[in-house]
């Protein structure tokens, strides 16, 4: 019924499309014979706005992977550097939410470990909407910031690296299976709002995958019993999306890069000063509004990595894509 509710909305969108072309179409020709300039503008807007939508609608076609369609865990994490780069990992986690805001999506709080002295060391949040994997999954990798540290008294420059890790959710009829032997189990204390419940009582959880590595955690419930089970999702999703990235692989996909946290890695960077611009590596899509791009304008990016994964040609400017 998913299918056939997804497939009923494309054809949908498809069949308005064209009769609202015809229509402008018609509307231009009946212009120019009556001599409205008028009212070819109008028209001619409307073809524009409608040559707006059949891009994004291409683009969403390109969404057709294995989980393309699914909701999506993103965790953030700082790279060395203490303050600086915590800052910076907040700094992500407010543009992702407001991305995610632009987009009409649910937004949860799975995980959150505060910094020392500002920022966040690390987060993992929980999108909710259609096609949110299919859109964050090429945000995968390490983004670079340049820019006036706010915490230099001496306002030098400083180059600040945080890691972003994109992972679908899972429905239960995808079974992975893993030996509890392979997982080790650590509870303790929440940390943040909550309360006395949460700060007083051992409810978060994380659970580590030993062949792999891979530690997931949450402290989004008041109930240890709940953040256990989500953790176990969690850490299905993480191996699922492994198996997916192995088989893009295979096939030359384009697969978002997980490295060290650090230089000579990055897949984006973002410079502050002493010029302002955003630019994707793996593209070469720039902005030189970076404000804009960090207050969840990020489509336009997305968009050029996704059609460079199903083999098109990635564009060189933020503008074109507008």
């Amino acid at each position: 019924m998913r299918e056939r509710q997804k497939l009923e909305t494309s054809l949908s969108s498809v069949k308005k499309l064209e009769n609202e072309l015809a229509d402008a179409i018609a509307l231009i020709e009946m212009a120019e014979a009556e001599n409205d300039t008028a009212m070819v503008k109008d028209a001619e807007t409307s073809l524009l706005a409608l040559g707006k939508r059949a891009e994004q609608m291409r683009l969403e076609s390109m969404l057709s992977g294995e989980a393309d369609g699914n909701d999506s865990y993103l965790e953030i994490h700082a790279g060395a550097g203490g303050t600086e780069s915590q800052d910076w990992a907040s700094m992500l986690l407010r543009m992702y939410m407001r991305w995610a805001e632009r987009h009409d999506y649910k937004l949860q709080l799975i995980e959150e470990s505060e910094g020392e002295g500002a920022g966040i060391k690390s987060t993992t949040l929980l999108i909710k909407g259609p096609n949110a994997y299919g859109w964050l999954k090429t945000e995968a990798g390490v983004h670079r910031l340049v820019r006036i540290s706010p915490f230099d008294s001496n306002a030098r420059r400083h180059t600040s690296f945080s890691s972003v890790t994109v992972y679908p959710v899972i429905d239960q009829s995808i079974n992975i299976e893993i030996a509890e032997k392979d997982v080790r189990i650590d509870v303790y204390r929440a940390s943040g709002a909550g309360g006395q419940h949460v700060n007083k009582t051992e409810s978060a959880v994380r659970i580590t995958h030993l062949p792999t590595s891979i530690a997931v955690a949450s402290q989004s419930e008041r109930s240890q019993h709940q953040n256990r089970a989500i953790c176990w999702d969690m850490l299905k999703a993480r191996l699922y999306e492994i198996e997916l990235q192995r088989k893009k692989a295979e096939t030359g996909a384009f697969v978002g890069e997980k490295k060290e946290i650090g230089w000579g890695h990055q897949i984006r960077s973002y410079v502050l000063q002493p010029y302002q611009l955003v630019k994707d590596l793996r593209t070469g899509v720039e902005s030189r509004a970076p404000g804009d791009v960090l207050d969840g304008d990020l489509d336009p990016f997305m968009a050029a990595a996704l059609a460079q994964e199903v083999g098109g040609k990635p564009r060189e400017k933020v503008e074109d894509l507008e």
